[in-house]
């Protein structure tokens, strides 16, 4: 069926297709003013054909989409997800729509990525990881399109950004594990680039030291399998770590498997605590201790900060740091003692 246009609503409403244009961009300081009773009869007409205004043609007439970009560095990780929900629910309630990239990892996604931004123009960009993580060619273009960027990032940014670091509730987590006598502290470390996690490895490797405790560090790839065969290896040892902190909840699921596969009991024989508080980490059995980073919030905040830049260019960096929380769940216990000889 052929889409309406604003010829035919113009046909059905009895009034000239510049009368149409006038209505639907709500221009109303004109020459010879559009009577209510037109508008309606216009509006009407609009309804009746189910007509669609052309995205694209008014963006270029009005210089906004009212799109915003939003590139999501992993898809397979429910805590993105989350943040999305933030934006998107934020967006909304504000008039806009986004359009989502995925983080390149390559040369040829990198391409895929900017061929995307170039076809569909937005007023914005939200990035949920650093720009600097970026393929360079991406972040170039980013900096050249003259748009607004909000950046949710561990650390420092080139960009307005929400500073989403775990760093705090790395601290509280450790305590944690030392109240309950656990001396040896492992690290489930599954990452693509070993920055993407520092403000989690730096604060572990530091607390140990401040306590004369020796690291047990497992770095590896960042697929569910290589996780637990990471956690396999660090378990399997007679000398096991008694409590593991891994990288993100998801993870700490198969870690979970990995544990269990072995024979061993969480958390009687090893406590282990993730990041994120994905929604079925409240889910798992035993229900998993984790560091809440509040995604939704970071989300929200994120928009906040980039509809602040649209009205106030000039406006200098704006930073919001986002809160975290320790949860205590079924994960972790007490150290196990010792067996009597």
């Amino acid at each position: 069926m052929k889409r309406p246009t604003q010829k035919d609503v113009a046909l059905r409403a009895g009034v000239s297709r510049s009368t149409v244009s006038y209505v639907l961009n709500d221009q109303t300081q004109l020459k010879i003013p559009i009577s209510d009773e037109t508008r309606q009869r216009v509006m009407d007409a609009i309804e009746e054909l189910g007509y669609e205004p052309d995205a694209r043609a008014q963006s270029l007439r009005s210089g906004s989409t009212n799109i915003v970009g939003v590139i999501i560095p992993a898809i397979q990780n429910p805590f993105f997800w989350q943040m999305l929900s933030g934006i998107s629910e934020s967006l909304q309630q504000a008039g806009y729509s986004l359009h989502l990239s995925h983080h390149p990892l390559d040369l040829r996604q990198e391409a895929n990525t900017i061929n995307q931004l170039t076809r569909q123009p937005v007023d914005g960009f939200i990035l949920l990881a650093a720009a600097k993580y970026l393929l360079p060619r991406l972040t170039d273009y980013l900096r050249k399109s003259g748009r607004p960027v909000v950046e949710i990032t561990a650390a420092k940014a080139e960009f307005d950004h929400v500073v989403h670091s775990y760093s705090s509730g790395t601290y509280e987590l450790m305590a944690h594990l030392l109240e309950l006598g656990h001396k040896r502290i492992g690290f489930v470390y599954g990452i693509t680039r070993d920055v993407q996690g520092f403000d989690r490895l730096l604060i572990y490797r530091e607390v140990l030291k401040e306590h004369n405790l020796e690291t047990f560090e497992r770095h590896c790839g960042e697929t569910l399998e290589e996780v637990y065969e990471a956690a396999s290896a660090l378990l399997s040892d007679p000398d096991h770590p008694t409590a593991l902190l891994v990288i993100n909840d998801i993870f700490a699921v198969a870690v979970i498997c990995a544990a269990n596969d072995l024979g061993l009991k969480v958390p009687g024989d090893v406590s282990v605590a993730g990041f994120d508080d994905i929604p079925f980490s409240n889910f798992t059995s035993p229900r998993l201790t984790t560091v809440s980073g509040m995604a939704e919030d970071s989300g929200r905040d994120a928009v906040r900060l980039l509809l602040k830049r649209f009205e106030e260019p000039e406006l200098p960096q704006q930073v919001i740091t986002a809160k975290v929380q320790l949860i205590v769940r079924e994960s972790t216990g007490p150290a196990p003692q010792p067996e009597k000889r």
